[in-house]
């Protein structure tokens, strides 16, 4: 471990210069990974599949969804799988939670931006909002957050109720369950938690002096320290996270290290799926087009196509092969074969990332010297310390604001609030800046004045709106798959989504106005963001202002092939996640979501794998176990 300190100081310098870090993060790519403390942990063998090569599944994407998918197929014996992935290896820094905001300054990330919006990401470099999407095995389970929270059962009940059966949470918690293995103590005997599955969740073993003041301002105001995956969501919590001693537990790492040498898998890594096969006149998909190395290839499926390449990608693959709105695919000359609401219905979660509060003590707080210190780094190794935070998160408050009376469901939140363990007055660095897209004019306007320690002594508490109203659309740009879509978000156009994220500012304010944070002087940065100068501070206005200058993705993207019955003018996808008018060609990520939950993506998305591998082994005549899927 010799080279860990130089390491760990070359990163460090390296984030000063933003995007320019990903040169250096693709030459340790391979370099340093960590050594296996698992025997089911190793690299994933890569294979390069000659031209018209023919499995009987070929899957798309091994991200969230992808990885899982690969696994449960391959449990028939029978079934050859391939899995297609357009980037490569997770490394040791993907590892460090507390990195999750600079992976996504590195190759591992696709890339996306949105289009500039009106009420959104408007003081934020280039007017757009930045889209991270995993571009790794693993996907964007190992960009995110980690956070491990499904949503409440209303939410897929209201799937149900749309006409989607087998969608409602009473059929839907046993796929939770099922890739769960629980490791937090206190939730070892609930009966909302799983053991034995694959995906490891555990709290961070470092507690955040932050912790206590969190839990007891929460009492404070009324709420109680919940489970938000039990029976209650609304309360305050410490987050469970897909962790595993102390280093992320991506789907890759849970799904795919444990099964990489079964015989019946093969991984293409590095090889972009840019169209798939589908036979005109029977409406039949019979393989993918990829590039790997510069070089295309086709494979063929004989039973399916499943498309698990994310919300951004599923949709932009199937308009590219002629499935989507017809005359938006007419614009760039793509015959459409199957006229379908390709790209409508995104969904999303915003967040306003802005503000910082600042306290009177020096240790109560993480920032990114703290995270570069060598102390930090030896801890981690042992499986301890700072860099054990998930996404640097040490609080969660799901609340419900008086703005969600049209909401029947009194027990479900419509806001989030995250409590970060640093902020980014904190941010010398640039990391956290680059993520975000701040500039750095803006950044020393407003945090430039702050003394050094006073920055280090801040932490963040944002609002997150998890119950949207506003809808937005992803788009082609091109013909060309190199070109990234469109994409829409619209956040925030919805009058009531300002309301309520102003509101999520307010109930931030009297969680740090509690004697519990009082007693360290917690105090709001008060210098105006740029542009909403001429506002009174703290008005109404004034918020509403801040909010649409900074306000980012949560990189929760869902809905663009929605699911829904048979006769739903707006779904692309069946029930059974079957592409609609088109035979062997299923969709299985978070596109597929009519509705996007009030909660954290990640672990919905993974049930949706579980479940939809359970839906083809049905239809293939396969499943004779639905809880252990063993033939």
């Amino acid at each position: 471990m010799k080279w860990l300190l130089p390491a760990w100081i070359c990163v460090c310098i390296s984030c000063s210069c933003g995007l320019e870090i990903s040169r250096l993060f693709d030459f340790w790519t391979d370099l340093f990974r960590p050594l296996p403390r698992n025997p089911n942990e190793g690299f994933i063998p890569d294979y390069t599949p000659y031209d018209q090569e023919e499995f009987d599944f070929i899957i798309v994407g091994a991200g969230s969804a992808g990885c899982v998918l690969a696994n449960r197929l391959t449990e028939i014996g029978k079934w050859n799988v391939l899995l297609l992935e357009a980037g490569g290896n997770e490394n040791f820094f993907s590892d460090v939670p507390i990195f999750a905001s600079f992976l996504s300054t590195t190759s591992m990330n696709w890339g996306y931006s949105s289009e500039p919006l009106k009420r959104a990401c408007k003081d934020l470099r280039n007017n757009v909002c930045f889209l991270p999407r995993g571009k790794v095995l693993g996907g964007s389970s190992v960009l995110n957050f980690l956070i491990y929270q499904r949503g409440h059962p209303e939410d897929f009940n209201d799937w149900a109720r749309m006409g989607n059966k087998g969608w409602s949470y009473s059929d839907l918690l046993p796929y939770f369950k099922k890739s769960e293995n629980i490791r937090i103590r206190q939730l070892m005997n609930s009966s909302y938690h799983g053991k034995g599955g694959y995906l490891d969740i555990e709290y961070a073993p470092y507690r955040s002096p932050l912790e206590i003041p969190f839990k007891k301002a929460g009492e404070e105001l009324g709420f109680k320290w919940r489970d938000p995956n039990g029976e209650h969501v609304i309360g305050f919590s410490k987050p469970q996270a897909t962790m595993r001693n102390g280093r992320r537990c991506s789907s890759s790492k849970a799904f795919l290290e444990p099964i990489r040498f079964r015989k019946n898998l093969k991984v293409s890594k590095y090889s972009t799926v840019e169209r798939i096969l589908i036979e005109p006149k029977t409406k039949t998909a019979y393989g993918v087009e990829f590039k790997k190395r510069n070089k295309r290839r086709q494979v063929r499926a004989r039973r399916e196509v499943i498309l698990a390449a994310g919300t951004i990608g599923s949709a932009q693959l199937l308009m590219l092969s002629g499935v989507g709105p017809e005359e938006h695919l007419k614009e760039f000359k793509i015959n459409p074969l199957v006229n379908l609401p390709v790209g409508y219905n995104l969904q999303d979660h915003v967040t306003f990332s802005g503000n910082a509060f600042i306290v009177n003590e020096t240790n109560l707080c993480v920032n990114d010297m703290t995270a570069a210190s060598p102390v930090s780094a030896a801890a981690y190794l042992a499986g301890r310390g700072p860099l054990t935070l998930p996404g640097g998160a040490a609080g969660l408050a799901f609340v419900r604001t008086k703005y969600a009376y049209d909401d029947p469901v009194e027990t479900r939140p419509d806001i989030e609030l995250v409590m970060g363990a640093g902020s980014l007055a904190g941010d010398l660095l640039g990391i956290l800046r680059s993520l975000l897209g701040i500039t750095d004019k803006w950044y020393l306007q407003v945090y430039g004045k702050l003394p050094f320690l006073t920055r280090q002594r801040s932490f963040a508490m944002n609002p997150v709106l998890i119950k949207p109203k506003s809808v937005g659309r992803l788009m082609l740009r091109s013909a060309n798959h190199s070109d990234h879509p469109k994409i829409y978000p619209n956040y925030l156009e919805h009058p009531n989504d300002m309301r309520r994220m102003v509101e999520g500012v307010r109930l931030t304010q009297k969680v740090i106005g509690t004697k519990a944070f009082q007693r360290y002087g917690t105090r709001l940065h008060d210098v105006p963001f740029p542009g909403c100068e001429h506002l009174k501070f703290d008005s109404n206005e004034y918020w509403e202002c801040a909010i649409s200058q900074t306000s980012i993705t949560l990189d929760h993207e869902v809905g663009t092939c929605k699911m829904g019955p048979s006769g739903d003018p707006t779904a692309v996808v069946s029930p059974r996640l079957v592409v609609n008018d088109v035979q062997g060609l299923r969709v299985a990520d978070g596109s597929i979501m009519p509705r996007i939950p009030a909660a954290h993506t990640h672990a919905a998305i993974v049930m949706i794998a579980e479940k939809a591998a359970d839906l083809i082994k049905e239809d293939w005549g396969m499943l004779t176990d639905s809880q252990n899927n063993t033939v």
